[in-house]
């Protein structure tokens, strides 16, 4: 654990899951957390539907994919996920037992799993660290619950270029630029807007035609045309 902890020191103590936690204490909370890292080749699955949601994972390097499968086969991107963020934490609060969704490599990449009972089952009184583990999952979890309804925000909107304006603005703002990379290739960003990627490219160069936004692959700019 030592090992795991001096190379993903940096990335581990910026976790908002370990906010206010001290450096020293580190090593010994994610031992009791049963900390373990595996390493995913792109396009690999890391977990999948119908397994034990019994985790909680940290990206540690790389991005994953939150994968969502509807009756008939259709594929939909519910989150994706970079380094230094958590997944699956929803699942373990909510004590579902398995998981109901996908989780795939994105690209290469390195994962820390922590034990989702060691977090919300401690019966150790001296362990004066699980409380500040609830507080920070639960900010967490409430922030990641906003995330959802900017998605269905988005799913509401009535046209595929509504969808992906919605998007892209919203992108833009949390950039604090008009100009930003978003983290979903053509169609990736599809499937997280839950459109036929053949419809948006459509849009996309409409678009740009009108002079409302600059794009080159997963690059952005949003203009302000003359209207």
């Amino acid at each position: 654990m030592q090992e795991i902890f001096e190379k993903y020191s940096e990335i581990i103590q910026s976790n908002e899951l370990f906010k206010g936690i001290d450096e020293s204490s580190l090593p010994a909370v994610l031992e009791n957390l049963k900390a373990v890292i595996k390493h995913y080749a792109k396009g690999e699955y890391i977990r999948m539907r119908g397994e034990a949601a019994d985790f909680i994972g940290i990206v540690l390097e790389g991005e994953i994919h939150i994968l969502q499968d509807d009756y008939y086969g259709s594929r939909s991107i519910t989150a994706s996920v970079g380094a230094g963020s958590l997944f699956a934490e929803a699942f373990v609060c909510a004590r579902v037992p398995q998981l109901m969704v996908d989780i795939a490599a994105n690209s290469d990449c390195s994962v820390l799993f922590l034990s989702g009972a060691g977090i919300l089952e401690s019966h150790d009184v001296r362990n004066s660290y699980h409380d500040i583990l609830i507080r920070n999952l639960l900010g967490i979890v409430a922030r990641k619950n906003m995330y959802l309804n900017r998605k269905l925000r988005y799913a509401a909107q009535k046209t595929t270029a509504q969808k992906l304006l919605a998007y892209l603005n919203d992108c833009a703002v949390s950039a604090g630029s008009n100009e930003f990379v978003i983290p979903f290739n053509r169609q990736a960003l599809a499937d997280y807007l839950g459109v036929e990627r053949s419809a948006m490219s459509t849009e996309i160069g409409r678009l740009v035609k009108a002079g409302i936004i600059e794009t080159n692959r997963n690059y952005f700019k949003l203009l302000k045309p003359d209207r």
